[in-house]
C-alpha cells in the first residue's frame, strides 16, 4: 500500500490491473476498504501491518536481547 501511494499517487496503475477498482478516483484506490460505497465487495486487509511490525520487532528484541529503536 505504501509503495503504491509513493510511486502511483493517482492510482492509475492499480485501476489498470484491478478492474473492480476502476470506479474509485484518485488516491482512494489504494485503500478501497475505506470506501465501501464505491467498492462494496472489496475485502478489508487481513492483517494490520503496523501492529505486526511492532510484534516482529518485539520478538527480535527478545531473541537478540536488545531493545529495538527501529523507526517505521
Amino acid at each position: 500500500m505504501a509503495q503504491g501511494q509513493r510511486f502511483d499517487p493517482d492510482g492509475d496503475y492499480v485501476r489498470r490491473y484491478i478492474p473492480e477498482l476502476r470506479g474509485i478516483d484518485g488516491a482512494a484506490v489504494h485503500e478501497p476498504w475505506l470506501a465501501p460505497l464505491l467498492a462494496p465487495d472489496y475485502p478489508a486487509p487481513i492483517i494490520e501491518h503496523a501492529a505486526e511490525r511492532q510484534e516482529a520487532l518485539a520478538r527480535l528484541a527478545e531473541v537478540t536481547g536488545s531493545a529495538s529503536d527501529a523507526k517505521p
